[in-house]
């Protein structure tokens, strides 16, 4: 990380547009959880009780209510957005059920703010389209990872200006930053599709990434392993 009083760290800008946030409807808690889409998440990130996880993006809280459960209590939950209000109304959530392994807290646009060494899983879901600044996003991120830590990343597979995001391009867009696809899977239950990385050894410095081009990155890009079982790191 940037020690205090360095000058201000030099980020490429995403060769893409990048979506509108809080303009993207989502169906309802009832109807995610008749697909499944939670379950099926948590199930194949491995979510075990004990662990620590991060909801990026975490909005109203239909994730963070179901990390809060299958954790359980010896396990902890970070629900982070950067919208004041809607971390507010999960604020009330999290108290009317009395989820006493959640804590809640603002971040950056540029900046997920996470502690460093803290999480073995972190969770963006149909929420990465949103993210201006991906590359510094992803790069800040990467230090919050434990050993073994995982990020993933659930999204559709359409332009970014329009809710969603090709799986090549967002693959392309975190091997820049430092981290190596793990596992990716077509899932109709989550609406799109999942994906999971790992930290790589080595992050690169900010002036040493490479964007990628949102209009050839299909062309230079290898394909994605699609694996009928998740490989593990």
């Amino acid at each position: 990380m940037l020690s205090t009083g360095d000058e201000p760290a030099e980020f490429p800008a995403p060769d893409r547009p990048v979506s509108g946030i809080g303009t993207y409807s989502i169906d309802s808690e009832d109807q995610r959880d008749s697909r499944g889409e939670a379950q099926t998440v948590m199930d194949l990130a491995e979510l075990e009780p004990g662990m620590t996880v991060a909801d990026i993006g975490a909005g109203n809280g239909y994730y963070t209510l179901r990390l809060a459960k299958r954790v359980g209590e010896t396990g902890r939950v970070l629900a982070q957005d950067i919208d004041g209000d809607a971390l507010a109304r999960l604020g009330r959530r999290v108290e009317r059920q009395r989820l006493d392994n959640v804590s809640i807290r603002r971040g950056e646009p540029a900046d997920p703010r996470l502690p460093a060494n803290s999480f073995d899983r972190v969770f963006m879901v149909h929420m990465y389209h949103e993210i201006e600044e991906p590359y510094e996003f992803l790069w800040r991120l990467w230090p919050s990872l434990r050993e073994d830590g995982q990020v993933i990343v659930v999204d559709k597979d359409r332009p970014t200006d329009r809710h969603g995001i090709d799986p090549l391009l967002l693959s392309c867009e975190l091997e820049r930053v430092g981290y190596e696809l793990v596992a990716f899977k077509d899932a109709p239950e989550l609406l799109g599709y999942y994906a999971q990385f790992k930290a790589a050894a080595t992050r690169p410095e900010p002036g040493e990434i490479e964007p990628c081009r949102g209009d050839s990155v299909a062309h230079e890009a290898p394909p994605i392993e699609r694996p009928t079982k998740r490989e593990k790191a």
